[in-house]
Formats: C-alpha cells, sequence, structure tokens
C-alpha cells in the first residue's frame, strides 16, 4: 500500500470517528429531557447568584414571576420589586452563595417544579455563616428556556422543643 493510499485511509478513519462522535454527542444532548433541563436552569441561577448582582438574576424570572424570597416578608410580583428584593439579598448577606441539598423535580408539560433544600453562605464581619432554607420553584417553558413564574423560599425552622 502506498503512502498516499494510507494517509487517505488515515483521514477518512478520523473522518469517520469524528462524525461518530458527532454523532454520540448530539444523542446525548437528545436524550437529556425537561428534568435535565430544569436542573441546569437552576444550577445556573445559583452559578449567577453567587456574583452578587441583582440585575443578573432577573432573566431567570418571567415578567410576571412572583418571588416570596428567604429574607423578606413581602411578595414581589414584578421585575423592579424581584430585582429590589436581590438588592437587599446581596446586603444582608456579603459574598453570598447557594449549595443545594435533594431537590425534586416534576415536569408537567410546560411546566416545572423544583422543590428542595438549599444552603445560603456569606462572609460578615470576616464571619462564614450560613442559612438552612427549603424550596419551591414553578417554571414555566419560554421557548428554549425555563423561566421562574413562582419563587418560594423559607428558611429551615428550628425544630420544637
Amino acid at each position: 500500500m502506498s503512502a498516499k493510499m494510507r494517509e487517505d485511509k488515515m483521514q477518512s478513519r478520523l473522518w469517520i470517528s469524528g462524525v461518530l462522535l458527532a454523532l454520540s454527542v448530539s444523542v446525548q444532548t437528545a436524550a437529556a429531557g425537561p428534568q435535565e433541563d430544569v436542573a441546569a436552569a437552576w444550577q445556573k441561577w445559583a452559578t449567577v447568584f453567587a456574583e452578587n448582582n441583582p440585575d443578573a438574576m432577573l432573566p431567570f424570572y418571567a415578567k410576571d414571576a412572583v418571588l416570596w424570597g428567604t429574607l423578606s416578608p413581602t411578595v414581589r410580583s414584578d421585575p423592579a420589586a424581584v430585582k429590589a428584593y436581590f438588592v437587599g439579598a446581596f446586603q444582608a448577606l456579603p459574598k453570598a452563595t447557594v449549595k443545594f441539598g435533594d431537590q425534586l423535580i416534576r415536569v408537567f408539560g410546560n411546566t416545572a417544579v423544583n422543590t428542595g433544600y438549599y444552603t445560603f453562605s456569606y462572609t460578615k464581619d470576616g464571619e462564614t455563616k450560613s442559612i438552612p432554607a427549603r424550596y419551591s420553584f414553578t417554571y414555566v417553558k419560554d421557548g428554549n428556556d425555563w423561566k421562574i413564574v413562582d419563587h418560594h423560599s423559607s428558611a429551615v425552622p428550628a425544630p420544637p422543643k
């Protein structure tokens, strides 16, 4: 076999390998369902939350979203109010991050509910503190995105004495 034929054969094998790899990636992507998409949206929310930027939080919420935040007795029901909640939250919890515990994602067509536990951590006066909380997020599919239409969060209460 000539060097040219070996080179052509090698290029063909590389091309076929590339095609097979691309197909396997697209099959894996197609295999990801709405539960995984909601989990990915939630993870992206947590990543952006750690930036402590109220404006960056707004794209996760539908224009008519309702927010009952962990740190507020007031319901928020428009984008300006949702932003105001995060302004206050990031002031109250400097350098805030969030870590997920167990979560239960249920999908009902173009609506999904994600319920579970998370822990907010923050640093204040040089000390790291945390707030364990529980949440329910309701999402509605908007094009390719899952937008939050209802967000309820509350601190986990102390056990009864």
